[in-house]
């Protein structure tokens, strides 16, 4: 029988893994009862409030560690804002942050440009239910459109995308961009 993979010796699986860029916590609770409010509507797994910066790599867990020690070691806070209310075709639904477009190299050494957004809903949700659920974001938070916040803390996260109830999914490790700390 063979021995299962040990992290220990380099024989990492591959996972999915996430960039995320963290909301102040000002803006990370008004997020939360927004995302708690459609939930109660519409249904759907909790999760944490996040701007997805880069979402699905495949990668070992040392090399998305290093990856990511080596993106953020230039990067400084930046202004993110809220350009509007938008929905996607597949279980993870977002909401467009004015940010740019991401460019990056996969782990097939492909060139992949990827939009960042914030996630207020995860759900196998009908047309008519996400333009619903569009329209309730700005009757509960009509301001929110143009709303601008710093992004000071990104972080690195284990996000298997075939766990649709997000409970496997768990934060590696945390930059302070002010502080290049890492957690």
């Amino acid at each position: 029988m063979a021995e299962p993979n040990n992290p220990e010796d380099g024989d990492q699986p591959e996972d999915s893994y996430s960039v995320w860029a963290l909301p102040p916590p000002d803006f990370k609770d008004r997020l939360k009862s927004l995302m708690s409010s459609l939930r109660s509507e519409f249904g759907g797994p909790a999760f944490d409030p996040h701007i997805t910066v880069v979402g699905d790599l495949r990668l070992r867990r040392d090399d998305a560690i290093a990856r990511f020690h080596s993106a953020v070691a230039t990067l400084k806070p930046y202004t993110a804002r809220i350009a509007g209310v938008a929905y996607g075709t597949f279980f993870y639904h977002w909401w467009k942050p004015a940010l740019t477009a991401v460019t990056i190299w996969d782990t097939r050494d492909r060139l992949v440009t990827y939009m960042p957004h914030v996630s207020l809903i995860y759900g196998d949700l009908s047309d008519e239910e996400k333009e619903r659920a569009r329209k309730r974001v700005e009757e509960i938070d009509e301001s929110v459109c143009g709303l601008t916040f710093e992004v000071s803390s990104l972080a690195l996260c284990k996000t298997d995308t075939l766990d649709k109830t997000t409970e496997s999914w768990e934060m590696i490790e945390l930059c302070d961009l002010t502080k290049k700390d890492f957690a």
